[in-house]
Parts: structure tokens; C-alpha cells; sequence
């Protein structure tokens, strides 16, 4: 049996399939055979005309222009009902739950073979996470890199240029939709850059201490207009946010960061990490919000050599994760002088959210949550024929305030 259907798969395309009618386990499928099956594609509810722009053994009939006509006419005022509160902001992400999320794509690109990424956003900042360390084997291996265990960027992404960067809204989490072989020959061509979309039921999972969205094959997606309501209300939302004077700040941070850090610049305006990276000027200064996720070297004795402060931490915010380095009297006032390796350590644990009834030392894994805190950064460049290539962070003007005995 043939079945002539006619269907819109999205609002700029229709589509009128010949399909092949049988019958499995009882079940009635569709089948479309190369050899007497027939497609035809025509443009959406804006198109004009009633000529495929894409066809397979099709001939066309006089009354197909008509059911063409008639559902552009009909999908004007069509709603998808998909019920209420259905859809949720990057924000309201839970660890191995699915959500279903409206999400504009900035940027897709291939990671591995047959593996693909796209970055997302909404304009809302994703949950900061806890992170489990491993504190027995941060202080019997001196030369272990903590922070290598929370990489800036998830492993198999590609650096991102700068150019492309700057392309990139400054406030709002970026996330990355991870879309294996399995997925990508269904769902690749329909990621636009520049295109809002839903996810249906993506899957949000943590890797290296970011989040990041999987492509499951229950993930269902659908283009958007920029004037859907969920679009507008995402907009809306976003410059509602940057008219506000401290709009730049951690959303998770309200209604104020942590007071153990204290700034020399109150008079400057808060920047998020994403300003940073993509600042006009090479070597400029900045105050954020942000959390220190790692501490390179991690045990307190080996903060300086000879006498110097040089200490790499790995912070972040909503927007990205950088490196920032403590150095020489950068380190001095940090750490208010040279305080004893007890004190040190004291700071060092509140700072990176080690548990109050944990010295440090445990031989268990345990999980920190690092506290919003206030800090001051100045970039500069090591090389002056590659300024932004060779572009490093430095913690200035910050104090960690006395936590006392």
C-alpha cells in the first residue's frame, strides 16, 4: 500500500512524502523506498511560489499547490501546546536530570571525529557546582596539579579564537551541547548559528567541573522565530539584566558575594570573566566576582620560593574559567605579609571552600564549594609580537580578610 502525506517539518519547510505502507510485529510503519518512493520540499509559511526546491521522482499535481497553500495559511496562527511551564533556563539545570531548554546557538564545530559541540546560551548563569577533591593526595604529592583535574575548557573542545569570542554575549553561561555520531546526521543540520531553539529532554550532566548538555536519542529539537514568546521573554530578560548596575555579577551570588576578600577599588564597575577575555585592550584592569576553583601549589609551605609568592588559582564565573596568578607583592597583600603555614592554610581552605571540620589533610575524598568572592585583575602580555597569544591574569589589589585564630 502507498500513502501519499503531506507535512511541515519546520515553519520554512513542507514537505509531500510517498511513502511505502507495511507491516512488522503486528505494527504499521512507513518505509520510503528509493526505488518508488518520491519527496517533495517547498518552502515554508514565507514562500511564494509552488515549486520544489528539492525533489526526489516527484510529479507534481495541480491539487498539491492547494494543500501547499493551505498549510501556509493554516500555520500562521498554528501553536505548538506544549503545555505550561514546560521549559526551563540554563539556571535551573540539575545534575543528571533532563530539561527541556530555549537556547540560542553561537557556535557549532567538530571536537572529534564524528563528534560534534555547540555552544548555547539563554542569558542566565547555570549553578555553580561542588567540586570533590581528593585531599590526601594534594599533600603527599607536591608536584600534583589540582587544577588540571578542572581544565578551562572541557577536553575535547578545540581553543577558541578570540575573534570568536568577541562574537559571544559577555554575561550569561555559555553551555556546551555535546552531539555524538549517533545524533549528529539527525539534528547537525538543524543548528543554525544565530538560530533560538528548543531542546526536548537534554540531558545536563557535569564533566571536569562544568556543565555541559548530551544529546540523548529522546532529544527532540525545534527551530524558534524571534518573535516566539519564549525568545521575547529570554530577550527581555537579558537587557532587563544589563540595564541593572550590578546586572554583571553572579546571578548565585545575590544578595551579596562573601566579605572574606576585601578590593582597594570600590569605585570600579564589575566586569564578568567573559569581559575580560574579550577587553579591547591587552593589558587593562578589572574587578569580578568570581570562585576559586583550584590552587597550584596546593600546600600552603610551597606558596613561595625564596621568600616570593607565586601561586596559579583557576577561578571562574557564569561565563568562563580562567588562570589567575598571586605574585611577588600581589601575594604580599593578598595574604596580609607573611603569616605563619597554619594561617596560610586557614586562608587557603576558607578560600577554596574546604569544609570548616576539615583541616586539609583527609585521606577521604571530600567536595568543596568555593564562596563567591570579590577580586581585582590586571592582564598583561609576555611577548609584545604576540600580545594577545602570550596574554596572562594577575591577582592585584585583594586582600583575604583576618579569618582569625
Amino acid at each position: 500500500m502507498n500513502l501519499k502525506v503531506f507535512n511541515f517539518l519546520h515553519d520554512d519547510i513542507y514537505g509531500i512524502f510517498f511513502w511505502q505502507m507495511k507491516t512488522h510485529n503486528d505494527g504499521v510503519y512507513a518505509l520510503f523506498n528509493k526505488k518508488f518512493s518520491s519527496f517533495a520540499l517547498y518552502e515554508g509559511k514565507n514562500g511564494k511560489d509552488f515549486l520544489p526546491y528539492q525533489c526526489s521522482l516527484f510529479r507534481p499535481r495541480d491539487h498539491d499547490s492547494k494543500f501547499i497553500a493551505g498549510m501556509r495559511k493554516w500555520l500562521v496562527d498554528f501553536h505548538v501546546d506544549e503545555g505550561v511551564n514546560t521549559f526551563s533556563f540554563l539556571r535551573e539545570m540539575r545534575e543528571g536530570q533532563h530539561a527541556n531548554l530555549v537556547c540560542k546557538i553561537l557556535h557549532v564545530c567538530e571536537i572529534a571525529k564524528n563528534e560534534w559541540m555547540a555552544l548555547v546560551w539563554d542569558g542566565t548563569d547555570s549553578p555553580p557546582i561542588s567540586i570533590n577533591t581528593n585531599y590526601s593526595e594534594l599533600n603527599h604529592s607536591p608536584e600534583h596539579k589540582m587544577d588540571e583535574q578542572l581544565p578551562l575548557q572541557l577536553e575535547r573542545l578545540p581553543p577558541l579564537s578570540r575573534d570568536l569570542l568577541c562574537t559571544f554575549p559577555t554575561v550569561g553561561t555559555i553551555l556546551q551541547v555535546i552531539i555524538d555520531k549517533v545524533n549528529q546526521k539527525h539534528v547537525l543540520h538543524l543548528l543554525n548559528t544565530g538560530e533560538w531553539v528548543k531542546f526536548i529532554s537534554i540531558l545536563c550532566e557535569v564533566h571536569a567541573g562544568k556543565w555541559c548538555g548530551v544529546l540523548t536519542p529522546f532529544t527532540k529539537l525545534r527551530y524558534l522565530s524571534n518573535e516566539d514568546h519564549f525568545v521575547l521573554a529570554c530577550q527581555r530578560s537579558y537587557n532587563e539584566r544589563l540595564s541593572l548596575k550590578l546586572g554583571r555579577i553572579p546571578y548565585w551570588c545575590f544578595p551579596w558575594c562573601s566579605q572574606i576578600t576585601e578590593v582597594d577599588y570600590d569605585h570600579m564597575p564589575f566586569v564578568t570573566l567573559m569581559d575580560v577575555l574579550t577587553y579591547s585592550e591587552a593589558t587593562a584592569r578589572f574587578k569580578c566576582i568570581i570562585r576559586v576553583v583550584a590552587a597550584f601549589p596546593w600546600r600552603a609551605e610551597d606558596f613561595s620560593h625564596q621568600g616570593t609568592y607565586r601561586i596559579r588559582l583557576t577561578i571562574e564565573d557564569p561565563t568562563a574559567r580562567i588562570h589567575a596568578l598571586i605574585y611577588a607583592e600581589d601575594g604580599e597583600k593578598f595574604f596580609d605579609g607573611n603569616p605563619s603555614i597554619d594561617v596560610l592554610t586557614r586562608k587557603r581552605d576558607k578560600l577554596l571552600g574546604v569544609a570548616a571540620n576539615n583541616d586539609g589533610k583527609g585521606t577521604n575524598p571530600a567536595s568543596r564549594n568555593p564562596p563567591w568572592v570579590q577580586c581585582c585583575l590586571k592582564s598583561y602580555y609576555l611577548d609584545k609580537n604576540d600580545i594577545w597569544g602570550s596574554r596572562q591574569y594577575r591577582i592585584f589589589g585583594t586582600k583575604l580578610a583576618d579569618l582569625g585564630a
